[in-house]
């Protein structure tokens, strides 16, 4: 049988990976690609502008088609077809006979009549060979345009960003952004987000013209406004490419696209269209993942040819639900997410401070979910999915479903557990609850990674992994199996078997612990994890000989790599406490050094601008006045905030501030397996906000009360209540145990708030062993505390009076003096500040 695929895009590409996985007899597969590249993942294209190249987003090589079978021209677009005949005729010149024919055309960019559309400056946002050329012409722009607020309009935005075009516009005809995902409120609140991203929205606003001679030099509006403008990227949405449709004569929809019935097939049952150019039901369908469903139907058309018995998938629709992250914002809408009316209740969750909205629709009876929309936090979207696909029962208290988790309010048979077999997890590849728990049970799989490559789950966009993995664990846990987090490929041990092994063997640097207890040349995963135990273990310099390769980029500079290749400094200032004198040196050295000064949230003054050939001498300077490094570079103790507390404050109970430089003076320089925040407030007033830190601490009449695992950020959490009007021992025996219990324990960049949220038992577990000593370590675990504490030094001191270690801080090794000449400064405030990127 002769099957010919007239596109080689995701749609096309997943056809032919369906069809040959079926093993059928006999057949011969020719597949004609516009472009020049193999099938590529368009869903990722945005990435592009991130360092990946062609390479990285490619699905398939060419000698992956070569090992199949599979007949590949790529350049060589098809020109027209006789179907009359069975045949069709390419631009390089082939003709072809087909016995079945695949249109998976795809779509491409509409390109709106707009007067200079045609000037240089102008691009479309589609393919690979678009980003080339938008990335040639960006040097050239310092303001930027988008025309389309939709997915791929925001993406483009973004993309413009990357490129280092700060000033750009996104023109948006619509009264809102993302219309079909999006209520008003949600677009508002994403519009808002934008914004503060440096993105400037218009929206209701239809361009009437391109001005400029041959380049685009700006904008004209249909109501008299414009804009100036450097580069254009329309991106106003698709048009199907039913164009070889048209001229063979088979139906066609008024918009291009290529009707087709429930089996794919077109109004010649010879002829079969896919993905975006095929209309069904008078729809098209934008998505990858309805174009791979799409894909398997008329596979499975194509096995019922050669065996009757076959079983039958015919295309019904497809649910439009998906998952987005916009511009580094998550965004999301699942189910009818305008639902509404009197049979109808919505529940509306709305944080202007955070960024966070987020709707649910729920039957009147408050028994079923029928959809909502997400914009900031787009967390709970896969239970939140699944919930509405499979009609599951809603808790008494719906909102439990979009607010943050209760103390001892989580349902019984919640989660994944709850979800029927038929569950449609991975919507792109078509993968239910069954078939993954399947592939653990059945098949042994039981790695993420193991169930990519037994199921295709989480091969498409990726959203369904946490579930995917969520579900792995749990039919795990039900076999009765011991579940291993293992690092990576290099280390067959989890975090907290390797913490043990590197004590027990007393293991120094990341060559002994990969030569004694791993395998292989180590990678990008293991590397700092690893650093980051010697580190939480010994508290020795981080940049020894042995472990300075495979320390993470900030570490390896004992300061944060900013933007135009300039650093920071963060002298730490305990308890955000400092002499005039002090303040007075920290000047000296920002005006010596040409450094941006600026006051941070956490009680601290952050010195910008830095050459990395300065670090060495800026730190000298500082460290003789008294001053330490305040890790802001590392995984480690960042600051114990204060207020002023019975010092100077009328309401103050206790000395907040004392006890503050008494706890940050403790626990300086202690590696953990990410950043740790603390506070210590006066009274219950709460100035120092405390109850928003790792640990935190509250004066009270009688001592202090102990809070734990709070986190602000991208997803806030309050710290729960440890213990009680405790006196300072206690206290700080309590935070020895909570943090090495933590040390110990918590997976690779895993906050204390996380942490916590997985930890079975939650705050009454935590409670029981830092409180309680239910595993009988506490007495170990204190003096593993001391150890570190006794172990505490300043590496900017430790740096600058070691040779071998101060000369690494050069930009040219045989120029140690001479600075980066690329690094560019602009004047901001009186102050300056780098150069956007170019």
């Amino acid at each position: 049988m002769r099957i010919v695929v007239v596109g080689n895009g995701m749609v096309g590409y997943k056809f032919c990976e369906k069809l040959v996985g079926k093993n059928l007899p006999d057949l011969q597969i020719t597949v004609f690609g516009e472009e020049q590249y193999p099938a590529y993942d368009r869903v990722h294209l945005s990435e592009f502008f991130s360092g990946k190249k062609a390479d990285d987003l490619s699905l398939a090589s060419r000698s992956w088609y070569q090992e199949k079978g599979i007949e590949l021209h790529l350049g060589d677009p098809v020109q027209y077809i006789k179907p009359s005949v069975k045949l069709l005729h390419t631009f390089k010149g082939y003709i072809k006979h087909y016995d079945i024919l695949i249109l998976a055309t795809g779509s491409s960019a509409f390109v709106p009549k707009i007067e200079g559309i045609e000037k240089d400056g102008v691009f479309l946002y589609r393919t690979i060979e678009d980003l080339h050329l938008i990335q040639s012409y960006a040097p050239k722009a310092n303001k930027g345009t988008v025309i389309g607020g939709g997915l791929l309009g925001l993406e483009a935005a973004k993309a413009l960003l990357d490129l280092g075009i700060s000033n750009t516009h996104v023109i948006e005809f619509a009264p809102r952004l993302m219309p079909r995902q999006l209520d008003e409120v949600g677009s508002e609140m994403l519009m808002t987000t934008l914004a503060q991203l440096g993105l400037t929205i218009h929206t209701n606003t239809n361009t009437s013209r391109i001005t400029g001679d041959d380049c685009i030099t700006g904008l004209e509006f249909a109501d008299g406004s414009s804009i100036e403008t450097d580069i254009l990227v329309v991106s106003a949405g698709i048009r199907p490419r039913g164009e070889l449709a048209i001229d063979c004569g088979l139906e066609t929809g008024m918009n291009g696209g290529i009707v087709v019935n429930s089996r794919m097939q077109t109004s010649d049952t010879s002829i079969y269209a896919i993905g975006e150019c095929a209309l069904y039901n008078e729809m098209i369908y934008g998505l990858v993942a309805p174009g791979y469903d799409m894909a398997e139907v008329v596979v499975s058309e194509i096995c019922r040819m050669f065996d009757a018995s076959a079983a039958t998938k015919l295309f019904t629709g497809f649910d439009m639900s998906t998952k987005l992250k916009l511009v580094g914002t998550d965004v999301a809408s699942f189910g009818d997410p305008f639902a509404n009316g009197k049979n109808i209740s919505n529940i509306v969750l709305k944080d202007t401070v955070k960024g966070v909205y987020k709707r649910i629709n729920v039957s009147a009876d408050g028994k079923y979910l029928l959809g909502g929309v997400l914009v900031g936090d787009a967390s709970q979207y896969n239970m939140l999915l699944q919930t509405c696909r499979n009609k599951i029962l809603l808790p008494p208290h719906p909102e439990d479903l979009v607010l943050p988790a209760r103390e001892a309010q989580k349902e019984e048979g919640a989660g994944v557990q709850a979800l029927p077999g038929d569950a449609l997890i991975c919507s792109c590849e078509g993968v239910s609850k069954d078939i993954i728990c399947q592939s653990v049970t059945e098949h042994g799989c039981e790695t993420v990674d193991a169930i990519k490559k037994c199921t295709k789950a989480g091969t498409g966009c990726g959203g369904c992994l946490p579930m995917v993995k969520d579900l792995m664990v749990y039919t795990m846990k039900q076999q009765g199996k011991y579940i291993r987090n293992v690092l990576c490929e290099h280390f067959n041990y989890s975090r907290q078997e390797l913490f043990d092994l590197i004590k027990l063997h007393e293991l120094k640097t990341y060559d002994a612990v990969l030569d004694q207890l791993g395998k292989g040349d180590g990678c990008e995963v293991c590397k700092p994890s690893v650093s980051s135990l010697l580190a939480s273990l010994w508290n020795e310099m981080v940049l020894k000989k042995g472990n300075d390769t495979a320390q993470d980029s900030n570490d390896r500079f004992l300061a944060n790599i900013q933007r135009g290749g300039t650093y920071s400094v963060v002298p730490r200032i305990p308890g955000g406490e400092i002499t005039p004198e002090k303040l007075i040196v920290i000047g000296q050295v920002a005006q010596k050094y040409g450094l941006y000064t600026k006051i941070t949230g956490g009680q601290r003054i952050d010195l910008f601008g830095a050459h990395v050939s300065d670090l060495p001498l800026i730190w000298s300077e500082l460290t003789a006045a008294g001053f330490e490094s305040g890790h802001a570079y590392g995984k480690a103790l960042r600051t114990v905030k204060s207020c002023v507390g019975s010092t100077w404050c009328r309401f103050g109970l206790q000395d907040s501030v004392s006890f503050a430089i008494r706890v940050e003076e403790r626990y300086r320089g202690v590696r953990a397996p990410h950043k740790i925040k603390s506070a210590v407030s006066g009274c219950i007033r709460e100035c120092a906000e405390a109850q928003s830190k790792d640990f935190g601490i509250i004066a009270t009449e009688k001592g202090w009360n102990l809070y734990v695992c709070g986190n602000g950020g991208s997803k806030p959490q309050h710290a729960l209540l440890l213990a009680t009007d405790l006196d300072d021992e206690t206290c700080l025996r309590y935070i020895d145990r909570f943090l090495m219990f933590y040390i110990r324990t918590a997976d690779p960049l895993t906050r204390t708030a996380t942490w916590l949220n997985k930890m079975e038992g939650g705050i009454d577990y935590l409670r029981n062993v830092v409180v309680n000593d239910s595993l009988g370590m506490a007495a170990q675990w204190e003096q593993e505390m001391q150890a570190l504490v006794d172990a505490y030094q300043c590496e900017w001191k430790t740096a600058i009076e070691t040779p071998e270690i101060r000369k690494r801080f050069a930009h040219f090794i045989n120029a140690p003096q001479e600075k980066d000449p690329t690094v560019q400064f602009e004047t901001l405030r009186a102050q300056k500040k780098a150069a956007n990127w170019k």
